[in-house]
């Protein structure tokens, strides 16, 4: 990991060290990490969030995983699920945590459905301390109420913080001036150099897969385009995770592509002599933080297109993005990539600098906390 950021590195005139401050309507296990390196990079946060609901699936951070961060926990209402268009959510005990902490800057998620928000904006503008969003952008959807509910929200911040530059452009178009990009990062800049790999590959090439088992992540649309490739073409084939739809995926892989190997869930050391074994990875479906993962391994990447995080990620030097649900797109995409095993030695090698110099959790609190500045 590199060496410790400073806030004093980001501004040549910070205002007295104050732990930074945000909201959080959920507080998932992936974001540990970088909330534990936010923390150390300034001088302390300190964080409002709640529990997700059943049916989301989220692991919830364990505080133990974040000794540098003072997490309050607010209770959840929710209206609907996430997935509705109708759904709202009141985080009960936001305002009087302001009260008590006194911020001189909030970052909130810039969704104005989380309707408490809406609150905590007017709390800081009574004061006149600056209130940013955070979040992955603003598509144009919806009907013309939802976009003027969501415009007249987005307003009344001093600045958005985008997952990704798609994210970015999307707030810009909406007039919004003060737009920041903080790269969505999952890994640390790598510590090490990438797995050594034997040339020639042996054959035949390995494809892996990683992440939680949900119907989403489309490993049926793997499994056909693996047995839809030419003989002489077909992958050993390595599904790394556990979740809802094992059992599923599995009847679908006996079905199409019985060779599959299924590894159940695997992390850390576990995880790694897997990813230093494949020359390939594959994510069919949505989500998918995994990916950075595997370019931290120096693998090449096939992803399906999506909210444009992967956009700043995967590139035509280092993969390939086919279109969501295409099993002709992601079969043709299999074919050229593993046709070509040089190829793919060079993709990896782009990967790797990818997630060395450019995105990273390091970068990302950097990016942060330079908005946070600027949003002053």
């Amino acid at each position: 990991m590199s060496s410790p950021l400073t806030r004093n590195s980001l501004t040549p005139n910070p205002l007295p060290p104050q732990p930074l401050t945000l909201q959080q309507r959920v507080l998932p296990a992936y974001r540990a990490p970088f909330f534990e390196i936010l923390a150390q990079a300034a001088g302390g946060l300190r964080l409002f969030a709640g529990q997700p609901l059943p049916v989301e699936s989220i692991v919830s951070a364990e505080e133990g995983a974040l000794p540098h961060v003072r997490v309050t926990w607010g209770r959840n209402r929710h209206f609907r699920d996430p997935s509705s268009r109708a759904f709202l959510c009141w985080q009960s005990g936001l305002l009087a945590w302001l009260e008590r902490v006194q911020p001189r800057a909030l970052v909130v998620e810039a969704n104005p459905r989380y309707l408490s928000n809406w609150l905590a904006v007017r709390w800081m503008r009574r004061r006149g301390l600056p209130v940013l969003g955070w979040g992955l952008g603003a598509p144009r959807s919806g009907n013309p109420l939802e976009r003027t509910f969501r415009l007249a929200y987005l307003r009344s911040l001093d600045g958005v913080i985008a997952y990704s530059r798609r994210g970015a452009e999307q707030y810009r178009a909406l007039g919004l001036e003060r737009v920041f990009v903080a790269h969505n990062a999952a890994v640390s800049r790598p510590a090490a150099p990438p797995p050594e790999r034997p040339w020639p590959p042996r054959r035949p090439l390995t494809v892996l897969f990683v992440g939680r088992l949900q119907a989403r992540k489309r490993l049926d649309l793997l499994f056909r385009a693996c047995a839809a490739l030419p003989q002489e073409l077909r992958p050993r084939l390595l599904v790394v995770g556990d979740g809802p739809a094992r059992a599923q995926f599995e009847a679908a892989a006996a079905a199409h592509y019985p060779q599959t190997i299924f590894l159940g869930a695997l992390h850390g050391e576990a995880l790694r002599p897997h990813l230093a074994a494949a020359d390939l990875f594959v994510l069919p479906g949505t989500g998918g933080l995994a990916v950075q993962q595997a370019m931290s391994a120096a693998l090449p990447i096939i992803v399906a297109q999506g909210d444009g995080t992967q956009d700043d990620l995967v590139r035509p030097e280092n993969g390939w993005q086919v279109p969501p649900g295409s099993l002709p797109a992601l079969t043709e995409t299999l074919r050229q990539a593993l046709s070509d095993p040089a190829r793919l030695r060079r993709m990896g090698e782009a990967s790797f600098r990818i997630v060395r110099d450019e995105i990273n959790l390091e970068r990302m609190a950097q990016a942060f906390l330079e908005a946070v500045d600027g949003g002053r």
